[in-house]
């Protein structure tokens, strides 16, 4: 256990590290300018994403993470104590169906206001 532990923190300190040093690195400005199929620039590159693409982004990926957290649901239900099993699915399911339901009261599925 010990040299698990020492390797798990000689492997972070080095990547920490690497992660330190590896921006240190100056890009020139053509590798820095917008690039648009040969053509220059109609306006700036860096303009800002609308809140509402990341908030769909994110219920993606929460709902996503739902069908993981669920998939192994069926093989679980044959454990000795199959009950247990059947209230945390139903507490996740009934836990992301409320925030949900609050999300589109609140207008935040809304892409046009």
């Amino acid at each position: 256990m010990l040299m698990f532990f020492s390797i798990t923190i000689l492997l972070s300190i080095i990547l920490a590290i690497v992660c330190f040093w590896l921006p240190l690195m100056n890009p020139d400005t053509e590798k820095l300018s917008p690039y648009e199929c040969g053509f220059d620039p109609y306006g700036s590159a860096r303009l800002p994403y609308s809140m509402r693409f990341f908030l769909v982004a994110i219920l993606f990926l929460l709902f996503d993470l739902e069908i993981a957290l669920l998939l192994p649901t069926p093989w679980a239900l044959q454990l000795p104590d199959p009950a247990t099993t059947f209230i945390w699915a139903s507490a996740i399911i009934t836990l992301l169906t409320l925030g949900l339901a609050y999300e589109w009261l609140q207008g935040g599925l809304e892409w046009a206001e």
